[in-house]
């Protein structure tokens, strides 16, 4: 057992080193899947385990899969160019203005889609605002920061932001919809004393006025796409461009709320993302004529692996004791009281996810706690915190999550560097009081409703 432990957690280390480190710009799925490949050959992981795990993530996973779907098709409409362009009309020169539209940016995109989606969106939306208004890169750094932090930690109201809060909603055999009503109200509220906290910090920061545009980015775009029946889409007016973006975004909005009355039904979620991300496609091959292929190229179909793969370690860990250990010291812990027990765990998972990355943190803290026998209610409530610790404790540092991951990621492709002082900077501060406030407020409202 001990021999067991210890190779495991070798295993464990060396794949998130892996991930962190990712040499010569490998994704992630890469070293999960060999860590995955060498567990599975040592035999701590059965043939049973492994139904169990695709039987867990594979709704989860394909439901994040479309979702992001939908948001590479957004971009082939044209809605980054269109988006950093209303975004500068809307901020009207007020450097603070645009601080506060970014933030709603973000915080809708990751809504509409997830967590990993949003930074998808969202980062080069702001790196080509942000140089069309020939801002400078000390200047870039606090919208680019804040923009990032609040689309990544907006994925905690509503389960279906996250993939790994999608696995584990299966693991507590809990509802999208119970899930919504418990957390909607003090994540949402959790994420709005973040924003304040992180404006209060950076305002100084913030220029003042804004330069003017350097040219204009929505036009640049369409003046430069052909439909091959109509012509240049550059003839449409900006006012039938802009009816077509909230089309788009509507449609996005019914798909998201249909996934919530298909899990209150008990309806397969994923069913509902599928048809809605299939629908879009279509929308896309109308609109513009081309094929779909490239939609399916774009689509980052490795995170099916790396979901996978990660839950294979896991599982392994748990398999060789390692949660058996947990449980022996959280248990304590937890039946001491439900306010002692939510933020010992919320905190936990801050820590861990931080460490380790909050997929891997998170996994192992919702098996741990569904391996003590607790009441539904309690069960449910410590699991929200822990979503809390992962989706938001994790911001900590910006290895805490794979968003975060990404984010790093695109800006060294752009060339823009945001060292780990600017980033410790703003999150030493904000994260560890948002994470304190939303797990209070959290506690609260679940008193408040049962």
């Amino acid at each position: 057992m001990n021999f067991n432990i210890g190779m495991m957690i070798f295993i464990f280390v060396m794949t998130l080193l892996f991930i962190f480190w990712r040499p010569k710009g490998i994704n992630e799925a890469w070293p999960t899947s060999i860590g995955a490949s060498i567990i599975l050959l040592t035999g701590i992981v059965s043939v049973d385990d492994i139904l169990d795990i695709i039987t867990k993530i594979g709704g989860a996973s394909i439901t994040i899969i479309a979702t992001i779907v939908m948001a590479v098709i957004l971009e082939s409409f044209g809605f980054f160019h269109w988006a950093a362009a209303r975004i500068a009309d809307l901020a009207k020169g007020s450097g603070h203005l645009l601080y506060w539209y970014i933030q709603l940016l973000c915080f809708l995109m990751t809504f509409l889609f997830n967590n990993d989606g949003s930074i998808l969106i969202t980062t080069p939306i702001l790196i080509l605002l942000l140089k069309n208004l020939r801002l400078k890169p000390h200047q870039q750094i606090p919208y680019l920061l804040s923009g990032a932090l609040i689309a990544t930690a907006s994925s905690t109201p509503i389960g279906v932001s996250n993939i790994v809060n999608l696995i584990a909603l299966k693991i507590v055999d809990m509802s999208l919809y119970m899930y919504t009503v418990m957390m909607f109200l003090p994540a949402t509220l959790g994420l709005l004393f973040m924003s304040f906290l992180m404006y209060l910090l950076l305002k100084h920061k913030l220029p003042k006025t804004l330069p003017p545009a350097s040219y204009d980015l929505e036009e640049i775009f369409f003046t430069n796409q052909f439909h091959p029946l109509k012509g240049h889409i550059s003839v449409e007016t900006k006012r039938k461009r802009t009816q077509f973006m909230f089309k788009v975004l509507a449609f996005v909005l019914v798909i998201r709320c249909l996934i919530f009355v298909a899990s209150y039904f008990s309806i397969p979620i994923e069913i509902v993302a599928v048809l809605g991300s299939m629908t879009l496609l279509i929308w896309r091959w109308y609109h513009l004529r081309t094929n779909p292929v490239d939609i399916f190229k774009k689509t980052p179909w490795h995170i099916l692996i790396f979901a996978f793969s990660m839950y294979v370690i896991i599982y392994g860990l748990n398999n060789a004791g390692l949660t058996t250990i947990l449980v022996s010291l959280c248990e304590p812990i937890i039946n001491y009281s439900l306010f002692h027990a939510s933020f010992i765990m919320g905190g936990l998972i801050s820590i861990l996810s931080n460490i380790f990355n909050n997929h891997p943190a998170l996994m192992v803290g919702t098996i741990t706690i569904t391996s003590m026998g607790l009441d539904p209610i309690t069960l449910k409530t410590i699991y929200l915190a822990n979503i809390i610790g992962s989706d938001m404790g994790s911001l900590l540092l910006p290895v805490g999550t794979l968003a975060s991951l990404i984010w790093m990621h695109i800006l060294r492709e752009k060339k823009i560097k945001v060292t780990w002082k600017d980033y410790l900077s703003v999150t030493m501060i904000v994260i560890p009081l948002s994470t304190f406030v939303t797990l209070l407020l959290l506690y609260y409202w679940i008193q408040f409703i049962y």
